[in-house]
């Protein structure tokens, strides 16, 4: 099926948004993408006196975003929305009168769910699949230089200044390496960025691999050399197993559009040229040696393929709940499991309950409300999955793709992290966004 809404695409540049009586919103919501690429950088390398207040610094543009779709009749109301934000406020006052006591902290907690998440229903009804591929398009031009930058940051020592922590901390951002090297971070404050960053990517670049008019080819192929040398640069099994992920839903894509099929063997074939010609090259055999010491030793760890793969993607929930008799039936209190509420009651930055998400959203809320917000969480995804299999079959691509990276994320992200609660509020409004034309 044609779709006009990708050729036409092409054609277009920021200087339409002066046609679009949301061209305002239009942008906040570019400076909230960009901010999630660029705010590591800022605390770490150009402004790090200002770390601590830059943590939050996409909580104001949510605020504002909210606000504004609000006032304009643009913020879209559904049950998945109305249970977070009733939640979030019997949290706070759950926290405040029968958990850790500390309003600050909970209201800190809360911000998560009474701003980002209804953020993404407010991306979802600014954006349109126009504004999706714009978005990706940039995400494909910054993937060459991201490469890079943690190719330097992988073969520099941890006090070289590429490598300064938050605050511009000499002790360096690398983290849980092998053989001597560390996780590099990228531009963010901490390597689940680049995790997510890149898994972002692979999404993309699959779907233009599905769509070759769409886009400059020889963009697309460095794109695709990049995300394959930062495989092994990003010392990361996570994004290893995302990229997989992409690619079985690009199967499911080929299974019920056979004419696909060559564009899949060029995509193989391409793939398996570029990895002959990085494997030349001494810089990516010492990264991929490096890798593959991290991966046997992480794997080993957790119990082989069992403990990395089921263990951490399926029994969260179950381990939640079955560890939940111990808890308060209504939590400690929301905030108390993120980094910064710990810093606020104690001093220090650890986790008080949980490093798992749904075990922090049960320990935060306790029992009921915890499960809730899960089942919210799962119920959006649901339907997302129903709705982006509905529109891959007749052609449209685009969300099918972006759900192969957004679906777990929604669903067991991090929130709690800023960086993956920004990169969970972006890719659920752009794959809501999707589902629209322009």
């Amino acid at each position: 099926m044609h779709d006009p809404t990708i050729s036409s695409a092409q054609s277009e540049s920021f200087s339409h948004l002066a046609e679009d009586p949301n061209q305002r919103l239009k942008l906040v919501i570019w400076a909230y993408f960009f901010l999630i690429i660029f705010e590591g950088a800022l605390r770490k390398w150009f402004l790090p006196g200002l770390a601590t207040p830059l943590l939050v610094i996409r909580d104001p543009i949510a605020l504002w975003l909210v606000f504004m779709a609000w006032k304009q009749n643009l913020l879209p109301g559904n049950i998945y929305q109305s249970g977070m934000v009733l939640i979030a406020i019997l949290g706070i006052y759950t926290a405040t009168f029968a958990g850790h006591g500390s309003l600050m902290v909970a209201i800190f907690g809360a911000r998560i769910l009474l701003l980002h998440f209804p953020l993404m229903f407010v991306i979802g009804s600014i954006f349109d699949l126009g504004d999706v591929l714009k978005i990706g398009k940039v995400v494909i031009l910054m993937t060459v230089p991201m490469t890079l930058l943690i190719a330097i940051q992988f073969y520099s020592p941890q006090e070289a200044w590429v490598n300064r922590g938050i605050g511009g901390d000499m002790a360096g951002a690398g983290f849980d390496g092998a053989l001597g090297y560390f996780r590099p971070p990228g531009t963010f404050s901490f390597t689940t960025g680049t995790t997510l960053f890149f898994s972002l990517a692979s999404s993309y670049i699959i779907y233009y691999w599905l769509n070759l008019q769409s886009i400059n080819r020889l963009l697309l192929l460095s794109a695709t050399l990049a995300l394959l040398f930062a495989v092994p640069l990003s010392l990361s099994r996570g994004l290893l197993f995302q990229i997989g992920v992409s690619f079985i839903f690009a199967l499911i894509i080929i299974s019920k559009k056979p004419k696909l099929l060559g564009h899949l063997i060029v995509i193989g074939l391409v793939g398996l040229l570029l990895l002959f010609v990085l494997s030349q090259i001494s810089l990516f055999q010492t990264a991929s040696d490096v890798f593959t010491s991290r991966f046997d030793a992480a794997s080993d760890y957790e119990g082989g393929v069992k403990g990395t793969i089921l263990d951490r993607f399926l029994g969260g929930l179950f381990e939640s709940i079955t560890e939940s008799n111990d808890l308060p039936f209504l939590g400690y209190g929301l905030g108390m499991g993120t980094n910064v509420g710990s810093t606020l009651l104690t001093g220090n930055r650890t986790f008080l309950i949980a490093e798992g998400e749904w075990g922090r959203l049960i320990g935060e809320l306790g029992i009921i409300m915890g499960i809730l917000v899960i089942l919210i969480r799962i119920g959006l995804v649901t339907k997302m999955l129903l709705l982006g299999y509905q529109y891959m079959v007749k052609g449209d691509f685009m969300p099918w793709l972006l759900l192969s990276f957004g679906s777990l994320l929604i669903v067991q992200g991090q929130w709690g992290q800023p960086t993956v609660l920004g990169f969970s509020t972006l890719i659920g409004g752009l794959i809501i966004a999707s589902f629209r034309k322009q």
